[in-house]
This record gives structure tokens, sequence and C-alpha cells, in this order.
């Protein structure tokens, strides 16, 4: 048995979701906030069968996006200790999918 954590941009949440009830993964879902754009995100946590971890990772790489979003540009700071820039922005990629698999030494369901 394996864990994969799924981190993905909110943008994807419903149709990710809606894939795993489609396939039959059952999954919790967790609001996260990414530290770099300050986007929200969601945080899939799957238990599921050594055998079933290629689809899972499929399911997330056909359904999760990568697209680019705008940003001010941090060299523009009116001031370091706050959130206010002006100037230009730059492109930076975002979405798609941040996933992790990790063993599982034990699993109890209560």
């Amino acid at each position: 048995m394996k864990i994969v954590l799924a981190i993905i941009q909110d943008q994807d949440t419903h149709r990710l979701s809606k894939k795993f009830t489609e396939n039959n993964v059952r999954a919790t879902k967790l609001s996260t906030t990414g530290s770099f754009l300050k986007s929200g995100n969601t945080t899939f946590i799957i238990g599921i069968e050594d055998e079933r971890v290629d689809e899972v990772l499929e399911i997330i790489k056909e359904t999760c996006e990568s697209r680019e979003q705008y940003m001010p540009n941090p060299t523009t700071s009116i001031d370091p200790t706050i959130d206010t820039f002006i100037g230009a922005t730059i492109k930076v990629p975002i979405g798609g999918a941040t996933v992790f698999v990790l063993p599982v030494d034990s699993f109890h369901q209560f």
C-alpha cells in the first residue's frame, strides 16, 4: 500500500475529484496555500494499493493542467517588508501537480 499526496491548483480540484470518483479512487481533500504565489491549492491524500499507483498518477497527469500566470516582478518592490509592487510583471508557470508517493508501514481502519 502507498500514500499518494497530490498538491494541485484549486482550478483543477473539481475535475480531479470527479475523475477519482469515476475510477473508484477514494481521496481526502485538504485546502492548502502555496507560498510562492500565495494562491489556493488543494492537497489530495490517497491511500491506494501498490498495483493502482500508476493508474492514480495517470489520472492526475491527465487532469491537472499547467498554465501561465502574470505576477508582479519581485525585484520592483517598493518596500521589501510589504507585498506591494510597482513596475513590470513576469510570466510564471502554475498548475500541474506536485505528487509524492510514500510507502505505508501499516494501515488501520477503526
